[in-house]
């Protein structure tokens, strides 16, 4: 029997987002940037507002009523982002400052468990941070890293992966859905052959996250990360969940408070998971607010909010194509709300400053993939995400202000 997906109410969903009434450049503000981060729900705003008025303290540490307050709630959030995630312990879940951390945290630590001649693999549709802290790996460590190639259609070339695993891989690291071209990856095909050769996987759900709800058990991967401010939640704040064996494996990231069990001179012991790798004070308000935005996520229902965003990118797909000249980047038929597009022999940053003059905001350039962009032999393009707060109305004001700035170029 086929699960019945409940309609979103887009209007009444639009009312829960205050920026969406404002203006630029005198008109209604479209915002399609939200590949790059998303906007924020009264909801989670009212949090970050209630934290600081009401119970600002630090976390862990103390006994007064304002620290077990925010301890209190602190340790709640991790709860949700646990479930949300659906991983087997709330101490799997490393609370960062997002994905770009959180990648990072594993690249350190596997400092010294790679040796020279070891293998990782990376993906050719990666974003810039999960390429460079693997290629500093490979400085520390003298590893080889391997690329999977990708095709014009933006996919990546699995007969190619085939080939490049063996006894040498030990890691492999793949974005779920790539930022720049919207195409979803094969990463249950990706993570059990990895698993086949014994190398553990690190999946960057930065973009994923938004549009669909990972299931890091059934997965079965070793790393996932994300970002609250990709899915309605704040920035500075973000997730490492990795499987407890491998949290334990690694060393600490940083030293300091908070991190440590005993401190002496003569030696330090480290504190269990997951304050072994959240030293210091971490970002508390944060962390509160990341859990109040996945209830707000939760609430609209991520099948509901596939089921849109995929109405809107066929639609968008379908009307910016019949601008003359257009080409769209990234043709998988398994993609999400992104679209990728450049006008013949017209730069994508003039198009993207024309377009803002009219109030609507596009990303325009590499979008951190440089490599995608060298592949396709372009400077870059023209990025319009959306999410489940916009509008087929909006759409067609984007394709009207491209068409305009076509006019103005040409």
């Amino acid at each position: 029997m086929q699960k019945e997906i409940a309609m979103l109410d887009v209007h009444k969903i639009r009312e829960d987002f205050p920026i969406l009434k404002r203006e630029v450049n005198g008109k209604p503000l479209v915002y399609f940037d939200n590949a790059a981060t998303s906007q924020t729900p009264q909801v989670v705003i009212d949090t970050i507002v209630e934290y600081y008025s009401g119970y600002n303290a630090n976390i862990h540490r103390g006994v007064h009523t304002l620290s077990q307050e925010a301890t209190d709630a602190y340790e709640i959030a991790r709860k949700k982002v646990q479930q949300h995630f659906n991983a087997k312990h709330s101490h799997e879940i490393i609370l960062t400052s997002g994905t770009t951390h959180s990648i990072n945290i594993v690249a350190t630590g596997f400092t010294n468990l790679l040796s020279k001649g070891d293998e990782i693999i990376v993906s050719a549709l990666e974003h810039h941070s999960n390429i460079v802290p693997w290629q500093m790996l490979c400085e520390r460590t003298g590893a080889i890293l391997r690329v999977i190639p990708m095709n014009e259609e933006g996919e990546l070339v699995m007969n190619v992966y085939d080939d490049l695993l063996s006894h040498k891989t030990k890691l492999v690291f793949v974005n779920h859905i790539s930022n720049a071209l919207g195409t979803i990856n094969p990463i249950e095909e990706i993570i059990e052959k990895a698993h086949h050769v014994g190398a553990a996987v690190l999946i960057d759900g930065a973009q994923s996250c938004p549009h669909i709800k990972p299931d890091v058990l059934a997965l079965d991967v070793d790393f996932y990360v994300v970002s609250a401010h990709k899915l309605c939640g704040p920035t500075g704040v973000g997730m490492l969940y990795g499987k407890e064996e491998w949290l334990t494996k690694l060393p600490p990231y940083q030293g300091g408070g908070e991190m440590i069990d005993q401190v002496t001179f003569e030696k330090t012991t480290y504190a269990g998971l997951p304050h072994k790798f959240e030293a210091g004070t971490p970002n508390i308000c944060g962390g509160i607010a990341f859990g109040a935005a996945l209830d707000y996520m939760n609430s609209i229902g991520f099948d509901a909010i596939a089921e849109y965003e995929n109405e809107l990118l066929n639609y968008g797909t379908q009307k910016l194509l019949e601008i003359e000249g257009l080409k769209i980047y990234g043709t998988s038929k398994n993609k999400t709300s992104v679209i990728s597009f450049n006008l013949k022999n017209i730069h994508p940053y003039d198009i993207g400053t024309i377009v803002d003059k009219l109030g609507i905001a596009v990303r325009t350039g590499h979008h951190c993939a440089q490599p995608i962009m060298d592949f396709y032999k372009i400077p870059g393009t023209i990025r319009a995400s959306f999410s489940f707060y916009n509008t087929k109305e909006e759409i067609d004001a984007l394709v009207e202000a491209v068409k305009k700035a076509k006019i103005m170029l040409s």
